[in-house]
């Protein structure tokens, strides 16, 4: 999970709240993990390496993260095999015929 702290997330921040603490309290109330937390320089001020059940463990968890006033950005990416990719992506390429074929 990918988050942009607002001004009030930063106030907190500063003002010593355990992130660490909050962050594995969200993971566990949805069956999920922290493996680690990380701050980052750019576009996000914090990357979190989670494992979550499901899909829907993930929306719920960037939605309440977001409905928290927290974050100003709050996303998430998906790690996918690129070995399992490669393979699908070679039966459909084979399956597939373009327009212009």
């Amino acid at each position: 999970m990918l988050g942009t702290y607002s001004s009030a997330g930063l106030k907190g921040l500063i003002s010593g709240s355990d992130r660490r603490v909050a962050v594995k309290a969200l993971m566990s109330a949805v069956g999920g993990t922290c493996h680690d937390i990380h701050f980052t320089r750019g576009k996000y001020d914090v990357v979190v390496d989670c494992t979550l059940p499901s899909q829907n463990a993930v929306m719920g968890a960037a939605a309440a993260i977001k409905a928290s006033g927290g974050f100003e950005i709050a996303d998430y990416v998906e790690i996918v095999d690129i070995d399992a990719v490669k393979t699908e992506a070679e039966k459909i390429a084979k399956a597939y015929a373009p327009p212009n074929s």
